[in-house]
């Protein structure tokens, strides 16, 4: 702006600083031009509170040591081993992203056809067929109806709403649902077991929802009701549905597996049932509100992607072993 002509008073009002400011930004500039403009004078600007070395040492030990008879850090045990602050401890894990608190679940399959059911289960999802429905299937089994032993206190400014440790198990129902990959409608039935018996009315009550002129691609796992000889009878008799199975221990590869993670947030786990229908009324009552505005959830991740990343596991897991 200086170069451009204006005059000092405007450039401070306009980039909302005093005059003075620019006045010192101004001869800075003349007599130590642009590439030296920024630096930091000596004894100016923050200065470092830890040591270089006790920052690596902090991080050396949370990443491949772990407290006596413990089986990770705390900011606390980590502050007194080191001799630092429990705050400074914080800092360093927040600015390295490093969670010793946090563990996530984590499996590498060990299916030999595990790269081919992926392809083949992917492809549906990004390349849907012409002619036919893509319908991810699963069971939800033993969903309790659970009911606490004291009523639960409401929530309300400065406390969060309360419920008992304990429970009274009022029994068990099973959900089978097919979520529609591409309108996200799903088709939902709970049964009292699960068997090849509610297997095969499940299967018969999404041939009556689909429309004959549909082929069906119902994505599953390998459990043994899916390949029983009654079910593989009654898919003979109805060739429009083919079944594409996920791999072992790959069912994150089932996108129906999100909704029964919504399902359990929104409407389950916080739920008091006095018993089974009042669960399944809950059930039911959650698939209605979804079907009446479903939003579909998009995969992105491609083979390749998803290859890559195993591949890096694998060599970590062997790594580790070996």
């Amino acid at each position: 702006m200086a170069a451009d002509g204006f005059a000092t008073t405007r450039i401070a009002s306009e980039v909302q600083v005093s005059p003075a400011t620019v006045t010192a930004w101004r001869e800075r500039f003349s007599s130590d031009g642009l590439q030296n403009f920024s630096a930091v004078r000596p004894g100016r600007g923050p200065k470092p509170s830890i040591p270089a070395d006790k920052v690596e040492e902090i991080v050396r030990l949370t990443l491949h040591e772990t407290p006596p008879v413990e089986t990770h850090w705390s900011c606390r045990s980590m502050a007194k081993r080191t001799g630092v602050s429990p705050s400074t401890v914080q800092r360093i894990w927040s600015a390295r992203g490093i969670q010793p608190h946090r563990v996530e679940t984590f499996k590498l399959s060990n299916d030999p056809d595990f790269e081919e059911k992926l392809v083949d289960v992917v492809g549906l999802y990004m390349n849907p067929p012409e002619k036919a429905v893509v319908l991810c299937m699963d069971e939800k089994s033993q969903i309790q109806a659970l009911d606490r032993t004291q009523p639960s206190l409401p929530i309300k400014p400065g406390r969060a709403g309360t419920m008992t440790h304990d429970y009274k198990r009022n029994g068990t129902t099973t959900l089978f649902a097919a979520l529609d990959v591409l309108s996200g409608k799903v088709i939902g039935q709970c049964q009292p077991r699960h068997r090849h018996t509610e297997f095969l009315t499940f299967l018969k009550t999404i041939d009556r929802e689909v429309p004959k002129r549909l082929n069906v691609h119902l994505v599953l796992d390998n459990y043994a009701t899916h390949n029983h000889p009654k079910v593989k009878a009654w898919l003979a008799r109805h060739p429009r549905f083919e079944l594409h199975f996920t791999p072992t221990s790959g069912s994150w590869l089932n996108m129906v597996e999100i909704f029964f993670s919504r399902l359990t947030e929104k409407a389950i786990r916080r739920g008091i049932f006095h018993s089974v229908p009042a669960l399944i009324t809950a059930i039911e009552d959650y698939l209605a509100a979804h079907n009446n505005n479903p939003e579909p959830f998009k995969w992105t991740a491609t083979t390749d992607h998803i290859l890559e990343k195993v591949r890096r596991g694998r060599v970590t897991l062997n790594a580790i072993t070996n």
